[in-house]
């Protein structure tokens, strides 16, 4: 790949997005960057181009990575942006796929202000029970809480250092951890564990006494479990400060916006804890995301970790860029992480030719896929059912799927059958309603994008066929 300082770079739109999300004025940037606030306005209005040394100064002064900035997060827009501009409301205008990219490349203010539209039209469709009721205008708690993750690249670096410091202090085995964790919180919180019997906490896996200061855990909650637990109640205590803050920076819209978030990032630094940065992404990379192993030197659960593998995102030392779902038996995505690169529609489901669910065949063991969208990108899914949930005794089963880009392949045990460039390739699409691939036997609805094409004289043996203009 050529490097980014070889040809002149026009990134105003990005170099403002940038400033925006600092909370600086061009005046304050301009003197944190050594230059004139003219210069920097001229940079930002594309009429002088980034130079080398303008790009090391970014990096250096505001702790971004370079090829990151450049390559900005225009695919993923563009992806959102077409999307969007494919919903019934507004596809007879018939926006040209080149302005879409010109926009989500040049304009990424005003790719994310549709997006934001999008989101809130998307929760007015689905709740129009609710809509004299509700009278506001942010979005639902989760759809904030996904694009906050999202827009940080689900990193957080305070809250990660904070709790490799704190990790820096206790074992790394999970089972002395577990006990060192209920120590330290007795010795400096006064908090006491306890597992409790399943008629105590019918409702509740875990339960706070704040009276007796005392967690109760559900007694059939795994190891991994009250691991987790105990880690989460740790963190609350010991790095409140830091959650706050980063829950302040993210400005939530509203109280439950606001709660979800701070669960969420406590949940953040409770896997960090357990699995403090360097060290985890140390053994991904040793053992090649064998996620099995992984799963039993840290003693955590398959979601735990794949949770994790998500956020190792840190300047300098990056993980595999993967996305992440969670998928129940009826093809409900219950949690989502988009990634860099996500091969499946943002306001939809997955495609039904992509068989994660393959994975309730071999419980334990992690399915591998190879998928080729209709652009002709490729990407590598790694699939494992959780197993049966007995604490909280849920009849659903779910699936946790780990994925990225196919150029990533070589790096991950579980791809070593798969021939990332020449091997047969599943071939999907962003969702049904999306999907414009023909002669698809496992399509469920036609593209909103094209005409149905049905005859009475004919039975096509694909499900709604579709006129090509």
């Amino acid at each position: 790949m050529a490097d980014p300082t070889d040809r002149k770079l026009y990134l105003g739109p990005r170099l403002r997005v940038l400033r925006r999300e600092l909370g600086i004025n061009q005046t304050r940037m301009a003197e944190e960057l050594g230059v004139s606030p003219s210069y920097l306005n001229h940079l930002e209005r594309n009429q002088r181009p980034l130079t080398a040394q303008m790009l090391l100064r970014l990096a250096n002064t505001y702790d971004i990575d370079i090829r990151d900035f450049v390559a900005g997060g225009g695919q993923g827009a563009a992806s959102e942006l077409i999307e969007i501009l494919s919903d019934a409301l507004v596809r007879d205008i018939g926006i040209a796929r080149d302005e879409m990219l010109e926009v989500a490349e040049n304009y990424p203010g005003v790719t994310e202000a549709i997006g934001r539209f999008y989101r809130a039209l998307t929760d007015l469709r689905r709740m129009p029970d609710r809509l004299q009721s509700v009278g506001r205008d942010v979005p639902e708690p989760l759809d904030w809480l996904r694009a906050m993750i999202a827009e940080r690249g689900n990193h957080f670096a305070e809250i990660d250092a904070a709790a490799e410091a704190i990790a820096q202090e206790l074992p790394e085995d999970p089972a002395l951890l577990a006990a060192a964790l209920r120590q330290r919180l007795k010795d400096r919180h006064g908090m006491s564990v306890q597992v409790a019997p399943e008629k105590l906490l019918a409702d509740s896996l875990r339960h706070y006494d704040m009276h007796r200061r005392r967690l109760l855990l559900h007694e059939r909650l795994p190891s991994s479990g009250r691991l987790f637990a105990i880690a989460y109640h740790l963190c609350a205590q010991e790095l409140a400060d830091s959650i706050a803050g980063a829950v302040a920076r993210a400005a939530p819209p509203d109280e439950d916006s606001r709660r979800l978030a701070a669960i969420a990032l406590t949940n953040h630094a409770a896997a960090a804890l357990i699995m403090p940065y360097d060290r985890i992404r140390q053994a991904a990379e040793q053992t090649r995301y064998d996620l099995p192993l992984l799963m039993a030197r840290f003693g955590v659960s398959a979601e735990q970790l794949a949770h994790r593998l998500t956020s190792l995102n840190r300047t300098g030392a990056r993980g595999v860029p993967f996305f992440m779902v969670r998928i129940d038996r009826a093809g409900i995505i219950a949690k989502r992480f988009d990634g860099e690169a996500y091969p499946f529609a943002r306001f939809g489901g997955t495609c039904p030719r992509w068989d994660a669910h393959a994975a309730f065949a071999t419980p334990g063991a992690v399915q591998a896929h190879l998928i080729e969208t209709p652009d002709d990108r490729r990407f590598v899914t790694l699939a494992i059912a959780l197993p049966p949930d007995a604490a909280s005794q849920a009849r659903g089963r779910a699936v946790i799927a780990l994925g990225c880009e196919a150029k990533h392949a070589s790096r991950l045990v579980h791809a070593d059958g798969l021939d990332p460039e020449r091997g047969d390739a599943v071939t999907v699409g962003p969702t049904c309603a999306l999907c414009e691939r023909r002669a698809c036997p496992d399509r469920a609805l036609p593209p909103v994008t094209r005409s149905i094409d049905l005859h009475s004289y004919e039975r096509s043996a694909t499900p709604w066929p579709f006129r090509r203009v």
